[in-house]
């Protein structure tokens, strides 16, 4: 949880000890129990509670605080759908209209169809990527650094096999929400400025959210060793209401 200072920056001269309470207590306390509650979980909450009681000035913030902890697009729509029987129907449209606007009309997922920083590059067609995945060599396995560098681009849902490496691996985010495992471990959900040192011979894919687009570049010295492809069953009971992505 990174240190909130809005409420000194805001309210620090006008009202001192509100804005202590807000970012000491609310959020450099509680907010990181992470043990106790994850940040996706506590974003769902926030937001459920915001819609119910009309606190649509606030919620605007916390919907963008939720994408950024992991919720999807997706699960914002389940929450607001399901609260709408509880809480009304005008509710639900006034959390709708703001909800769309941040996880479908922000121009994001359509920026990311062109990458980021490198060019996509072009679709990869070696049967190892589930979905549609795009790569863009940036640097090529040669004497004497023999390391391969390249900007990889995953559609919504796309992902690579299972696989290893030699010697190991570097993965910079660059853009979007993606996944990474490794066999036996929880998934892991990456966002721009993530780094992943992955070991030697540790077995693992990584990939985009269903919802989202993911770039990365991969740091690869060495060779890679291909598994089996992880399936549409696996990558949803891998990635859905895990605590930890």
């Amino acid at each position: 949880m990174q240190k909130q200072t809005a409420g000194r920056g805001i309210l620090g001269e006008f009202a001192p000890k509100f804005a202590e309470l807000n970012d000491d207590i609310l959020f450099g306390e509680i907010w990181s129990r992470e043990t106790a509650l994850s940040l996706r979980d506590r974003s769902m909450i926030t937001v459920a509670a915001l819609i119910s009681g009309g606190n649509f000035e606030q919620l605007a913030h916390h919907l963008n605080f939720a994408k950024q902890n992991g919720v999807t697009g997706t699960e914002i729509a389940e929450i607001i759908t399901h609260l709408s029987f509880y809480v009304g129907w005008p509710k639900a449209w006034s959390a709708f209209n703001l909800a769309k606007e941040i996880f479908i009309s922000d121009g994001t997922q359509a920026a990311l169809e062109n990458s980021t920083i490198f060019p996509k590059g072009g679709l990869i067609t070696n049967g190892l990527f589930a979905g549609d995945a795009y790569l863009q060599m940036l640097v090529h396995p040669e004497p004497p650094h023999n390391t391969a560098v390249a900007n990889v681009t995953f559609a919504p849902g796309a992902r690579n096999n299972w696989h290893s490496h030699d010697i190991g691996q570097f993965l910079l985010v660059t853009g979007g929400i993606g996944y990474y495992q490794e066999e036996g471990k929880s998934a892991r959900r990456l966002r721009i400025g993530d780094v992943v040192s992955i070991p030697a011979d540790v077995k693992h894919w990584h990939g985009a959210t269903p919802d989202d687009w993911f770039v990365h570049i991969a740091v690869t010295p060495g060779d890679t060793n291909w598994a089996e492809a992880l399936s549409d069953a696996e990558y949803e009971k891998m990635t859905g209401g895990n605590e930890n992505v």
